[in-house]
């Protein structure tokens, strides 16, 4: 029995870096991926690219994990001797996961469990989980993360650039009037989420270049306002327009102790399509 100790579980679509999750001995709840024919996981049974390419012939639907694959994941938690576990997910705005979990998680007696909503979705959600396992990994009590949690999250922004407006229209994320003039003219926002954990327009700007500046442009107010900043970019097949922009950042962000890369998980390029590129802020 690891009696004192806290695992760390989170969802899927939190978007941490394989090597930190590893790093952490995190459990993963895969989302799942729906087609008409067949459902799979969540970076379990299916790749980003694999949603990708098959996008041409069909743009599945996405739903939270199964309450069966959730309770599976918590069970190993407490096979492996865990008696504690804090549970980080993506914003309840934009998920049921987060309720879910808590569902389920009220179902493990074993466990004394504490739910975290990021209020985030992908790297900034992840960024929120990191900061929760460096905690952990400390050795702070759960009432300690239960205490420090809301102030990471307040803490934590994401802002995101997709190359189309499509996907998240699909998705039901933004309206038919604001999809249409944003396509006729070329304007593209710069989305965040707000204290409620939705998506919002930060900014807009006409074309890829300009929006993406514009994110950088927020990135670097909000770190700003910060003594000690950890950072993270993100692409969704847009590997080399996320390297450049985390180039640039170094060379305004001099308050950044860590940085973070990744790509969005196979559930969120279902809602952003290719061509996102998202950055993440965590002020200290």
């Amino acid at each position: 029995m690891k009696a004192g100790k806290i695992a760390v579980v989170v969802d899927s679509c939190t978007d941490v870096p394989p090597a930190d999750v590893e790093r952490y001995g995190m459990y993963v709840v895969p989302m799942q991926v729906n087609y008409e024919g067949a459902s799979y996981l969540d970076k379990v049974t299916i790749t980003p690219q694999e949603v990708y390419d098959r996008l041409g012939e069909e743009v599945p639907r996405t739903s939270t994990p199964t309450p069966a694959v959730a309770a599976e994941v918590l069970e190993r938690v407490a096979a492996d001797g865990y008696d504690q576990a804090v549970v980080v997910t993506i914003s309840s705005g934009l998920s049921s996961t987060y309720d879910l979990m808590r569902s389920v998680s009220a179902g493990e007696a074993r466990l004394r469990t504490l739910l975290v909503d990021t209020k985030n979705i992908g790297l900034g959600a992840g960024l929120v989980v990191l900061a929760v396992a460096r905690m952990v990994e400390a050795g702070a009590t759960l009432d300690e993360i239960e205490a420090a949690a809301p102030g990471i999250v307040a803490n934590t922004r994401v802002y995101f650039c997709v190359n189309t407006l499509e996907y998240l229209r699909r998705g039901g994320r933004i309206g038919k009037v604001t999809y249409a003039v944003g396509s006729l003219l070329d304007m593209r926002p710069v989305i965040s989420c707000n204290e409620d954990g939705v998506y919002y327009t930060v900014s807009k700007a006409k074309g890829r270049k300009l929006s993406l500046k514009r994110a950088m442009s927020c990135a670097e107010k909000f770190a700003a306002q910060f003594d000690r900043c950890v950072m993270a970019v993100a692409n969704g097949a847009a590997v080399e327009e996320m390297t450049e922009v985390r180039r640039a950042l170094e060379k305004k962000i001099a308050n950044a102790s860590a940085w973070y890369e990744g790509q969005v998980s196979p559930a969120l390029v279902v809602h952003t399509g290719p061509g996102l590129v998202g950055i993440a802020v965590q002020g200290m």
